[in-house]
């Protein structure tokens, strides 16, 4: 089949612009870890923690036995991580023990109201945890997450990357002891097996990059009938 010279013209321009989008990379910064020493920094599994610590938007139950009046059916922990309590007024909360609370409230009442106070904290309802997901995914958005989501299940929830996803550019950034922290992950080597899932963590954000080659040749495709049509009133 001969082409006309327009139609060699789009080629050699298509070509051209796919040849410039080899040669370009995502933007992204050098600093941050891959392959081994990105799981330093998200590891693959996190060790379950001896005790659970109570978090912001939990809902403890407090019983203080033989006082109803001093009893709390449901105290929300407030962004702050505190709680409200009759006398025993504000006392922290999250990044603590349920144990570790009832020894607070046991000794301010013992110290102020009561005599040898037997006291109960106990989770009632845990704050939902949420991951982000952003960039190159179907449904971008903030997702409900359980205790062993991992990378893969998080972009399921994003209905999974899109056809111009770049799939070795998959950043989790993660807030690690007050400080901003990334690393960068290969899903195609997660996916086969090859590198371990990381587990996500409450607060997490993944980014998807973008690929620009797969981006041009989607948009290639979608222009493709409006080339055909200009070939024929070319004529």
């Amino acid at each position: 089949m001969r082409c006309t010279k327009k139609q060699s013209g789009l080629a050699v321009l298509l070509y051209g612009t796919l040849m410039s989008g080899c040669t370009s990379t995502m933007t992204s910064n050098p600093d941050v870890p891959v392959g081994q020493a990105a799981y330093q920094t998200i590891p693959a599994t996190v060790p379950a923690p001896s005790v659970y610590a109570i978090a912001p938007k939990d809902v403890l139950q407090v019983r203080v036995f033989g006082e109803p009046d001093l009893s709390v059916e449901k105290a929300r922990v407030d962004e702050a991580g505190f709680i409200q309590l009759p006398l025993a007024g504000q006392v922290k909360a999250a990044g603590r023990s349920a144990p570790e609370v009832t020894g607070e409230i046991a000794g301010i009442l013992g110290r102020k109201y009561l005599k040898d106070p037997q006291v109960v904290v106990s989770v009632d309802e845990a704050a939902p945890r949420f991951v982000s997901v952003e960039g190159e995914v179907k449904v971008p958005g903030v997702y409900e997450m359980t205790s062993n989501t991992t990378l893969l299940g998080a972009l399921a929830r994003a209905q999974s990357p899109l056809v111009t996803a770049k799939l070795d550019q998959v950043v989790i950034f993660r807030t690690i002891n007050g400080q901003r922290m990334a690393a960068r992950f290969d899903l195609k080597d997660i996916r086969g097996g090859v590198s371990p899932d990381p587990i996500i963590m409450d607060g997490d954000v993944v980014v998807v990059g973008f690929s620009k080659i797969k981006g041009l040749w989607q948009d290639f495709l979608r222009t493709a009938p409006i080339f055909n049509a200009f070939a024929v009133f070319a004529r």
